[in-house]
């Protein structure tokens, strides 16, 4: 999941680079060695370059909340194949959400893999809340 963070926000730099647009912030039109011809037309909305912005969004709000929950929910120390289940729950359902986004799939099918990946990480902090408040906090 940390390298679906890091490899997104280079596709980003990617699709930035192969447009030729898409610039995020006014001192991105500075002029450089990689900037050498700065158009203020790079600033406009561009979909191929915010697409891939959004997607990236998407991954820091959600997937560092599973790693968090993640860690939590292994200090509870849950059964293993019940704890794999729900680690590799999470990490599939991101990738069928992250190719639907991608290639302009419907809103159901990628709210469908969202919502998978966001119950098991709500179960996982629920879980978690539940062992420790059953063990009085020790």
């Amino acid at each position: 999941m940390i390298l679906k963070i890091m490899g997104q926000g280079w596709m980003t730099v990617y699709r930035r680079m192969k447009s030729d647009a898409g610039l995020a912030s006014p001192e991105d039109l500075q002029a450089g060695l990689i900037n050498r011809n700065p158009r203020p037309e790079r600033l406009e909305v561009n979909d191929y370059v915010g697409r891939s912005r959004r997607m990236h969004r998407n991954d820091l709000e959600n997937v560092p909340a599973f790693l968090i929950a993640g860690l939590l929910f292994v200090a509870v120390d849950p059964n293993l194949l019940f704890a794999q289940s729900l680690f590799y729950g999470f990490a599939v359902a991101r990738l069928p959400h992250a190719i639907a986004y991608a290639a302009k799939g419907s809103h159901e099918m990628s709210a469908t893999f969202y919502t998978i990946g966001s119950v098991i990480v709500i179960y996982m902090a629920g879980h978690v809340i539940f062992v420790v408040i059953s063990r009085g906090f020790g």
